[in-house]
């Protein structure tokens, strides 16, 4: 349990030597970071600089090490080495080339290629011990004194934190991406009760210092969504339930146009939007920028999009509402013409609707699928492709044009792994920083 609310941002380690040349790090200590490592890391200090952290953790790793170095910079405060932070125990197979792993443990190294949770090696099962060594890390960082704190670590480690804070088992290992330097961060707020764990809330996972879109990372993907969250709206700035006839401010529609140039990386094969106009406008001006990417440099022949409405993107009709001052304070009255339970069932079917329709994108130039839609629905579809329940619909934060972009490695019937998740970077001056709660 935490007394107050606390903020947690996890950075993983910059490109190292053995990255660069696919040899099999686990928790060795040979490689260190290269000249592009050493970039990126800068490039994330860049991202954190506004963040006067309170304490700042790392694995003794010295990729790791650097990094936290790097971002740390002439912060006064020392760095703290934590043992359980390295990377994950992978036994007979550190050192290896990937191709070398295959030849010599065949079997085994399948098994930790489809079913990582249940792969053993030397008698270890390297992933459930990492599930383990991240609880432990929580327990340690949680109960640091000061409400920011930094976390410099690893791919693994990483990816088991975030899932240990959510409550999620090892056989989310690989589905939720962590690249070099990529930052992630977490809120934790305390129960009202005052005991027991606190609330988990993931505002965004793995901003890299490059755009994530066409980058890559994990297995190659044979689909693929990308998911983004409409331009600001009044509403949005005023934290006030949505009308289903607002449209885009001034902000919003810079927004929408910046993330159409992002998503000029990608030859999207489908649109398809929410029936709000503030989803229609960003779904029409993405249209726009892909179709004439020959105009623009980014192709050799124009692309042609079709844009589709979906109602079930629809955002949550909010029903009757009223803002009133009473002693000082702001009350919202509701009156919901629509139960929770509703949207997440018709977010469901709109998740099985979207996966099927990229069946006849699977190995064509376009393999992408986009979806606009309003941040509740996208973050309802999120928790569908994690086969996540109901009560997770507060647990993701999504920013007005934020992107959460989800690969599909196996094809369009197999586990979404998402690669990133409210990537605002695209944005500049008009996106949240990262270091605000």
């Amino acid at each position: 349990s935490i007394q107050a609310p606390k903020r947690v941002v996890l950075v993983r380690h910059g490109q190292s030597t053995w990255n660069e040349v696919g040899r099999i790090q686990g928790s060795s200590d040979f490689a260190v970071l290269t000249p592009k490592g050493e970039i990126q890391a800068e490039t994330s200090r860049q991202m954190l600089i506004g963040d006067s952290f309170d304490a700042c953790f790392h694995s003794p790793l010295a990729r790791a090490k650097r990094t936290a170095e790097i971002i740390w910079a002439a912060r006064p405060r020392p760095m703290l080495s934590v043992d359980d932070l390295r990377e994950i125990d992978l036994y007979a197979f550190q050192g290896l080339m990937k191709n070398e792993g295959k030849q010599r443990y065949g079997d085994a190294y399948r098994k930790w290629q489809i079913d990582a949770p249940n792969f053993v090696i030397d008698g270890h099962f390297p992933v459930r011990e990492l599930w383990v060594r991240a609880q432990n890390c929580w327990s340690r960082i949680l109960s640091s004194q000061g409400s920011s704190i930094l976390v410099v670590a690893h791919n693994a480690v990483n990816q088991a934190l975030v899932a240990t804070a959510a409550g999620l088992g090892p056989h989310y290992f690989r589905q939720l991406l962590q690249s070099n330097c990529g930052v992630t961060v977490l809120d934790f707020t305390p129960r009202f009760s005052g005991d027991g764990p606190p609330y988990t809330c993931l505002d965004r996972l793995n901003q890299t210092p490059s755009p994530p879109v066409a980058a890559g990372g994990g297995r190659k993907a044979r689909c693929c969504l990308v998911l983004v969250c409409h331009g600001a709206t009044e509403s949005t700035v005023q934290r006030f339930p949505s009308s289903d006839k607002e449209t885009m401010n001034m902000l919003g529609v810079i927004q929408s146009r910046k993330t159409a140039e992002l998503l000029l990386d990608v030859r999207a094969g489908n649109i398809f939007s929410g029936p709000q106009p503030c989803s229609v406008s960003t779904a029409a001006s993405i249209a726009e920028v892909q179709e004439a990417a020959d105009c623009l440099g980014a192709d050799c022949v124009p692309r042609y999009v079709e844009v589709q409405t979906l109602p079930e993107l629809d955002d949550m009709n909010w029903g009757a509402w009223q803002a009133s001052f009473s002693h000082s304070r702001l009350t919202l009255c509701l009156k919901l013409s629509e139960s929770l339970s509703h949207l997440w069932e018709r977010a469901g079917n709109a998740w099985k609707k979207l996966t099927l329709s990229l069946k006849d994108l699977e190995g064509t130039e376009n393999s992408t699928a986009v979806v606009v839609a309003h941040e509740t629905v996208l973050t309802a579809l999120l928790a569908h492709c994690l086969d996540l329940s109901q009560a997770f619909l507060g647990s993701f934060r999504l920013d007005t044009a934020g992107v959460c972009v989800i690969d599909f490695p196996d094809g369009y019937s197999g586990k979404g792994v998402v690669r990133c998740w409210n990537y605002t970077a695209h944005l500049g001056r008009w996106a949240v920083p990262v270091t605000r709660p």
